[in-house]
C-alpha cells in the first residue's frame, strides 16, 4: 500500500496550514484511485506544531525523544511526502526548516515531495520556489513541478477558491504521477541509521 506523510507547520490552531496540506492530501489520493482502480493509499498526518519543544531540543542535543524521532521515522517510511509551511520573512516557517535540519541527510533522497505554502498576501507565493525548492533538491528529494501557495484571499472569494482549487488538483495529479515513476527503493528508508532518544542513552550510563 502507498503511504503517503502529510507535514504541516502551521502554528495557529486552526491552522491554514494544515487545511492546505490536507487538501492536497486528498487531491494525491484521489489522483492515485483513479489511475490505480485500486485501494486507496494510506495517509500519515506529521504536524510540527506539537514537536516544537522536542525539534528546538534535538537541535541542541543532537538526540531525539520518542515522539519526533516516531513523526521522523513516519516520514522517512513513507512513499511520498506533502509538505506545507508557512511563509515567515521570505522564507519557511523556523520550525519547518528545524524539522528537516534534525532528520538524516539522506532520509528524504529520490523521495517524491509536493510542496505547499502558507501566507498573509500573494507577495510571498515565489517564497515556494526560492526559499522552499532549493531546501528539497539540497536533500535530493523529487519535488514535483507544481507547488501551491495559499494566500488568505484565496480562501475568501467563490472565484480565487477555484483558482485554488485547480492549482491543488493539479499538483495532486503530479504527485501521484511522480510516485508511479518514483526510484525510491524501500530498503532505503529501513538502512538509515537508527536514532536513539535522549534517555536511553542516558539509563545506558548506569551500565
Amino acid at each position: 500500500m502507498t503511504t503517503i506523510a502529510v507535514v504541516s507547520a502551521g502554528l495557529s490552531e486552526p491552522s491554514s496550514t494544515r487545511l492546505l496540506a490536507d487538501r492536497l492530501a486528498a487531491s494525491a489520493v484521489a489522483a492515485i484511485e483513479q489511475d490505480r482502480r485500486g485501494g486507496s493509499p494510506r495517509v500519515v498526518h506529521v504536524d510540527l506544531r506539537p514537536l516544537a519543544h522536542e525539534i528546538t531540543d534535538a537541535m541542541l542535543t543532537g538526540f531525539q525523544a520518542p515522539a519526533l524521532a516516531a513523526a521522523t521515522a513516519a516520514v522517512v517510511e513513507a512513499d511520498a511526502l506533502v509538505f506545507v509551511s508557512p511563509i515567515f520573512t521570505a522564507g519557511m516557517s523556523g520550525l519547518a526548516k528545524s524539522f528537516l535540519d534534525v532528520m538524516d541527510k539522506d532520509a528524504l533522497a529520490d523521495m517524491p515531495v509536493l510542496l505547499g505554502a502558507t501566507g498573509g498576501t500573494a507577495r510571498h507565493s515565489l517564497a515556494l520556489e526560492h526559499a522552499m525548492r532549493p531546501v528539497f533538491a539540497y536533500l535530493r528529494a523529487a519535488v514535483v513541478p507544481t507547488g501551491v501557495f495559499a494566500a488568505t484571499d484565496d480562501w475568501g472569494t467563490q472565484g480565487d477558491q477555484v483558482a485554488l482549487d485547480g492549482r491543488i488538483r493539479r499538483a495532486g495529479t503530479d504527485l501521484a504521477w511522480a510516485i508511479g515513476a518514483s526510484r525510491r527503493s524501500p530498503q532505503e528508508a529501513d538502512a538509515l541509521p537508527e536514532v536513539q532518544d535522549f534517555a536511553s542513552l542516558l539509563g545506558g550510563l548506569g551500565h
